[in-house]
C-alpha cells in the first residue's frame, strides 16, 4: 500500500503513473489527500485540548494543595467539557483513519517507469524472451487431449468430485507433478533459496497485506472462520515481515516454498479456460526476495535466472 506521505507530496506523479495501469486516480488521490488533511487537523486540536486538560489537571493540584478548594471546583468542571471534547475529537479522529485506510487500499501500486502506456498488448515492452515460438504441425492435438488420450489427467472426474477447474491427475500424470515439485524445490534451494513450508490458510490481515483484498475478495475461496485458502504462496511468505522492519544488514532475504493455490477466477469463460488454462486449483513454486531498493532490478534479472 502506498504511503499517504507519499501521495500527498507526489499527487501529480502518482496520478500519472497509475494512468498507466488505464486509472483515472485524480479523484481519489484528491479524497485520500483530504481525508489526510483533516484526520490531521483534528488530531492537532485533539492533541491541544489533550495539552489543556493535563496542565488543568496540574493547577487543580496545585490549587488543592493551597486550600483553594473553590477555584480548582471551577477548573474541574472545565476538565470535564475538556474530556467530553477530547472523546468526540478522539472518535472523529478514528472515522477519519479508518476511510483514509480503506481508500488507500484501493489505491495500486505505481508501476516502474519504463513501463509504456498502452491498452493493448502489442503496445507492451518486450522485455526478455526465450527461444522461438514453435509452429504446431497440421493435425497437432491439444494438450487436453493428449493428456486424455494418455490417461494421465482426467478433467470430467475432477468435475464430479467438486467442480470445473479442479484436475485429477493420475498415474505417470500425479508422479510428474510430485517430480515437479521436487525438482523446483531442490533447484530454487541450491540457489540459495531457504526453503519454507507455509500454511495453505490465510487470516484477513494477510489478505490485505499483499492487496488480495478487499478487491479481490470473489477471487478467493473463503471459510467461515474467516480465512482464505491461499491464490498463491507469495501470500503467506510476503506476509513473514508484515509489520516489520527488517533491517538493511538482513538483506538479501530469498524464500521459496510450494503450495497448492486456490483462485476461483471469476469471469474467466471461453477458450481461456479450456484444459489446464485458469483452473481453480493448481500446483506452484513461489520465488520471493526481500533485497534493498537500489538492487531491485539486479536482482529481478537474478531472480529470472533462477526460475
Amino acid at each position: 500500500m502506498l504511503q499517504i506521505a507519499f501521495i500527498r507530496e507526489n499527487q501529480e506523479k502518482v496520478i500519472n503513473a497509475l494512468a498507466k495501469r488505464n486509472m483515472d486516480a485524480k479523484t481519489i488521490v484528491e479524497e485520500v489527500v483530504q481525508l489526510d488533511e483533516k484526520r490531521r487537523a483534528t488530531q492537532v486540536e485533539l492533541d491541544g485540548v489533550l495539552s489543556e486538560s493535563n496542565k488543568l489537571s496540574k493547577d487543580i493540584g496545585d490549587l488543592m494543595k493551597s486550600g483553594e478548594k473553590s477555584k480548582a471546583a471551577i477548573l474541574k468542571e472545565k476538565t470535564i467539557l475538556l474530556k467530553e471534547k477530547s472523546k468526540d475529537l478522539a472518535e472523529k479522529a478514528e472515522i477519519f483513519a479508518n476511510e483514509l485506510t480503506q481508500k488507500l487500499y484501493t489505491i495500486p501500486n505505481l508501476p516502474a517507469d519504463i513501463v509504456p502506456v498502452g491498452k493493448t498488448p502489442e503496445e507492451n515492452l518486450n522485455v526478455f524472451q526465450e527461444g522461438d515460438i514453435p509452429v504446431l504441425h497440421e493435425g497437432a492435438l491439444p494438450h487436453w487431449e493428449l493428456v486424455k488420450k494418455y490417461d494421465i489427467i482426467d478433467f470430467e472426474l475432477g468435475v464430479k468430485i467438486t467442480g470445473a477447474g479442479f484436475p485429477v491427475y493420475k498415474g505417470k500424470g500425479a508422479k510428474l507433478q510430485r517430480a515437479l515439485i521436487n525438482y523446483f524445490l531442490d533447484k530454487n534451494t541450491e540457489a540459495g533459496y531457504k526453503e519454507m513450508q507455509v500454511p495453505h490458510l490465510v487470516n484477513e490481515a494477510s489478505g490485505f497485506g499483499t492487496g488480495q483484498l478487499p478487491d479481490k475478495e470473489g477471487q478467493m475461496y473463503e471459510t467461515s472462520d474467516p480465512l482464505y485458502a491461499v491464490p498463491t504462496a507469495e501470500v503467506p511468505l510476503t506476509n513473514f515481515f508484515r509489520d516489520e522492519i527488517v533491517e538493511e544488514s538482513a538483506l538479501p532475504i530469498y524464500r521459496c516454498a510450494y503450495t497448492p493455490c486456490f483462485r476461483r477466477e471469476a469471469g474467466s469463460y471461453g477458450k481461456d479456460v479450456r484444459g489446464l488454462n485458469r483452473l481453480h486449483q493448481f500446483d506452484k513454486v513461489e520465488l520471493l526476495k526481500w533485497v534493498h531498493p537500489a538492487t531491485s532490478y539486479d536482482e529481478l534479472d537474478k531472480l529470472r535466472g533462477d526460475a
